[in-house]
């Protein structure tokens, strides 16, 4: 037999409530020349039992179970066991409009300089109804791709992307140092090698949730998308990365030493502190420590006196007063 068109690319982990909807999307699309590389990582529920009941049905679902390694190598080994030269992302908990791979490998295949594509798409809940959400919408050409790196603004939707693998692979695949923001450090990876687009069809219903891992990550999550936005920053200069072969982060206060520049800490501090004033879980917790040290360090601005007020609301009285105290020094 020969090799698929497009390798599906899911992991799963403990994702039983949604899974089904998820693999019944994928196999329902227009186009039909694909396998399903699913990777049970280490489940204690019904996830493996679920993937095997569809796999019993149709050949093109490939299972892979192993013990729990995480989502990044996780990643890396659907990439390394893929047949196809374009690989499809998807997660076990949203919902592939039918035309999606259609959609993508068009346009993949009329434009060879292009290695990503991915798509809108549409937010939905645990329940499946519209969830509303003020951000920006993503772009759609190469060139406010590279704009949107810029201001800081969203790149793609991981589970929405399809990419040629070699290029990939060529980039050294998902860095286990960015765990939580893998996707986001790679698409800035590949911005310096590839062209990436967005199609501006919705063709997948992005589900939010509140045991989803930006939920449960933000911290980690947003000191990782700070800090691969300094290795992009070192990449443009014609620097090297020093991120590059670091199977973890150092803590933000080595950073300096890492880029060799005084600052590098403060900047990833004031990234992450503003990015997390929103957060009721991180202002309880450790998100609120790197707001003062950023209060400390200069940080100002009527976002953060309005953080005090939302404090109070939080019930976090204490921590209102100490913001306010340190804003008025």
């Amino acid at each position: 037999m020969s090799d698929p068109a497009i390798s599906v690319a899911m992991s799963v982990y403990n994702g039983e409530r949604f899974l089904s909807e998820a693999i019944e999307s994928v196999l329902a699309q227009t186009w039909h020349d694909f396998e399903l590389l699913i990777l049970d990582d280490g489940s204690r529920d019904r996830s493996l039992e679920i993937i095997q009941r569809h796999a019993a049905a149709d050949p093109r679902i490939k299972v892979i179970a192993r013990e729990n390694r995480g989502l990044v190598a996780s990643l890396n080994q659907l990439l390394a066991e893929a047949q196809a030269p374009l690989v499809a992302r998807m997660d076990a908990d949203d919902i592939c409009a039918p035309q999606r791979f259609e959609r993508q490998i068009a346009f993949l295949a009329a434009r060879p300089d292009h290695g990503v594509i991915g798509s809108l798409s549409y937010d939905i809940d645990e329940n499946g109804e519209f969830f509303p959400l003020d951000t920006a919408e993503h772009p759609l050409t190469h060139e406010e791709f590279l704009q949107h790196i810029a201001i800081n603004g969203p790149l793609l939707a991981h589970p929405t992307v399809m990419y040629r693998r070699d290029v990939v692979l060529a980039a050294g695949g998902y860095h286990a140092a960015f765990r939580h923001c893998e996707d986001y450090d790679l698409w800035l990876r590949l911005a310096h090698r590839t062209r990436i687009a967005n199609l501006p069809e919705r063709l997948l219903r992005y589900r939010h949730y509140a045991g989803q891992v930006s939920n449960r990550h933000a911290l980690e999550q947003q000191i990782g998308v700070a800090v691969s936005r300094l290795a992009y920053q070192e990449r443009q200069a014609g620097r090297p990365d020093p991120t590059d072969h670091l199977d973890a982060l150092p803590p933000i206060e080595q950073l300096d030493a890492l880029f060799h520049r005084k600052g590098a800490a403060s900047e990833v501090r004031a990234h992450v502190a503003r990015a997390l004033l929103y957060s009721r879980s991180e202002m309880a917790g450790q998100g609120f420590e790197l707001l003062l040290e950023h209060v400390e360090e200069g940080g100002r601005g009527a976002e953060l006196w309005r953080t005090a007020a939302r404090l109070v609301r939080f019930g976090e009285p204490v921590r209102a007063l100490k913001l306010i105290a340190a804003l008025a020094r």
